[in-house]
């Protein structure tokens, strides 16, 4: 049978932004296809969510498995790749894709999200997935009983320590800048456990380990003293870059490479909208990915239904 690649909308990512706007596209029934490389997207890290409406605490997992069974009561084709292109031609969108497979659509919702920014030091790459770990809420407890470092002092690397310092018996916390960056609430959690050092101004110069991490190596910025930290494993919390390859030759993205949208999530290319945490919306949460992805699935219905409505008139075009 050969594979359907013409759609109304095509949808990239399936965090929270690109599941809601799954459900939307189809509630106004559009033929629409989700391309994504996983399900739940960061949503997934979260250990625990105690600001998403109806909910006064459930966990990322449990969220996003709602939010999946949600999406998949609706018939909208899910396709497991990653996305490395984004044409726009014609007035159509084609999405080329890592397995060599195109996709063309009158609209595109992008919602790809955000990935770990890595500290590019050596061993880190050797030893990802035998100590070295961007998920607290994932791998943490894998890591029960043993000396750890957080390396990180903003939101993501104290929500980090705060679950590892519940089940470690030493939590090693390391920031660049002098002071940590968090919200002060949950500083004060840390701050206050005995079992959690913190290290400001120090920075990881290598990892190291055979099998396994074994320690780490660390620099003092402002002394130049060296040191070394003996852990088995390292939960790198630095932040995250925006999911934005496929499409920098597409679109001018922001200096930190997301992707500009208006109020209505609309890009400045017609048809073209984004949505969630891989653009220039200022709040990052879950929440708010959502109601973006309801934003710019509504826009692309409103875009699509101005448009000629025969499939034909389309496919025609491709053809040409």
């Amino acid at each position: 049978m050969e594979e359907k690649n013409f759609y109304d909308l095509i949808i990239l990512g399936a965090g929270p932004a690109g599941m809601t706007a799954g459900v939307y596209a189809a509630r106004k029934q559009l033929d629409t296809l989700v391309i994504t490389s996983d399900i739940g997207g960061q949503a997934t890290w979260s250990d625990g969510i105690e600001n998403y409406l109806g909910y006064v605490y459930i966990t990322g997992a449990e969220l996003v498995k709602k939010f999946e069974e949600h999406l998949t009561k609706f018939d909208i084709k899910i396709e497991f790749t990653r996305v490395v292109r984004l044409v726009h031609d014609n007035g159509l969108f084609t999405v080329h894709t890592e397995d060599t497979r195109e996709f063309t659509a009158r609209s595109v919702i992008v919602a790809t999200g955000k990935s770990p920014r890595m500290l590019d030091v050596p061993g880190e790459k050797e030893f990802v997935g035998r100590g070295v770990t961007y998920c607290a809420t994932c791998d943490g407890p894998l890591f029960s009983g043993q000396h750890v470092a957080v390396v990180g002092g903003g939101n993501s690397g104290l929500e980090a320590a705060l679950q590892l310092m519940k089940i470690c018996p030493k939590v090693y916390l390391l920031e660049l800048e002098d002071k940590l960056r968090g919200d002060e609430i949950v500083q004060n959690k840390i701050k206050g456990a005995q079992n959690v050092e913190i290290l400001t101004r120090t920075t990881v110069t290598s990892i190291y380990g055979e099998q396994f991490v074994k320690g780490i190596f660390t620099r003092n910025l402002d002394t130049g003293e060296t040191g070394q930290l003996d852990v088995t494993g390292v939960f790198v919390e630095i932040g995250l870059r925006p999911n934005t390859g496929f499409i920098k030759d597409l679109l001018t993205l922001n200096r930190w490479g997301e992707i500009p949208v208006d109020c209505a999530s609309r890009t400045a290319i017609p048809g073209l909208y984004a949505a969630g945490d891989v653009t220039d919306v200022p709040e990052k949460q879950i929440i708010v990915a959502a109601g973006d992805g309801a934003k710019a699935a509504l826009g692309a219905y409103s875009y699509l239904v101005r448009l000629p409505k025969a499939t034909s008139d389309w496919s025609a075009l491709v053809a040409s």
